[in-house]
């Protein structure tokens, strides 16, 4: 999603931390696939093993300290680096409820998380603020009732389904946590008047996906399934997913909403992309110049990044 936020304002993609060659004069992604917001030891007190090392939002933020040593003269000098800099924290809480439903934790207690979540999500922009972040986006959560990975893992346990065929208590759960975190944005808002602190709605846009499906060029019957996995009703399986020898890839992915059951396509995220971009234009009061750029990158240039 970033590389698109980037892109509307004529921006190169967004390179990695870890790669020490890339040039960081015009931003650094400090996420990694699979990172939870909550520390492992959260997990492991809860017999909840993660299935890749955890790379918590903490360890992330220590990351994000150590750039900032490096590269800042003085606290000035980052404030001054950092005040018409964008800062992105999240999409980010996923996984910490993905893990816990894989290990068979109930509703019920999964939701019990939501506070340490969004509190641990707050801390961080309260900690990016303190070093002289203007404006923050904090993104909320997917409707994970919508996605291959949840429809096959709660296969047969008697959820009900919506209109869509995404299953309706998940994404009763994903509001809650966006709701949750919504009204901690607004609380830190109340304490930071002169920062521009706005919520990423990736909840609405991707039901937005499928609700106009043929506006976007989405398969109909392909909605709810990965475009690259083993068979069975969704396209997906947790014992067999995408990458492993054998697992097949949809000949046109640009016509599927998920990738892989866990991620989007390309094409998914640009449209979210494009929906968040012009909200936020309107939000902050961009100038004309960006929303100019906006609208070259979307009818030309953002392609590009396929």
């Amino acid at each position: 999603m970033i590389d698109y936020i980037a892109a509307a304002f004529d921006l190169p993609n967004v390179p990695p931390y870890m790669d020490k060659s890339a040039n960081f004069d015009y931003g650094v992604n400090f996420a990694v696939a699979g990172s939870t917001a909550l520390n492992q030891s959260f997990f492991l007190k809860r017999g909840i093993s993660l299935p890749v090392p955890s790379y918590s939002l903490g360890l992330q933020l220590r990351w994000f300290n150590a750039h900032i040593n490096h590269i800042c003269l003085s606290k000035e000098d980052c404030s001054n680096k950092f005040r018409k800099a964008l800062f992105l924290v999240g999409e980010i809480g996923g996984n910490d409820y993905g893990n816990a439903f894989q290990a068979g934790k109930s509703m019920e207690e999964v939701k019990t998380y939501v506070p340490q979540v969004v509190g641990t999500i707050i801390a961080t922009a309260k900690a990016l603020i303190n070093v002289g972040a203007r404006r923050l986006v904090v993104p909320g959560n997917f409707p994970i009732g919508c996605m291959p990975i949840y429809l096959t893992l709660f296969k047969g346990r008697g959820l009900v389904p919506d209109e869509r065929g995404c299953l309706k208590s998940l994404n009763s759960f994903a509001e809650y946590h966006n709701e949750y975190l919504q009204k901690a944005i607004r609380d830190l808002k109340k304490t930071h008047p002169d920062i521009t602190i706005s919520y990423g709605d990736y909840y609405n846009p991707y039901l937005t996906l499928i609700d106009k499906a043929h506006d976007y060029g989405f398969e109909k019957n392909s909605l709810l399934k990965a475009c690259c996995g083993s068979g069975g009703d969704y396209n997906f399986d947790l014992k067999n997913k995408c990458g492993n020898p054998g697992v097949q890839v949809c000949a046109d992915p640009s016509r599927f909403i998920s990738w892989d059951g866990i991620h989007l396509t390309q094409e998914a995220y640009r449209n979210m992309g494009n929906m968040l971009i012009s909200e936020f234009i309107k939000e902050w009061n961009c100038r004309k110049q960006a929303e100019i750029n906006y609208a070259r990158m979307v009818r030309a240039g953002i392609q590009e990044l396929h």
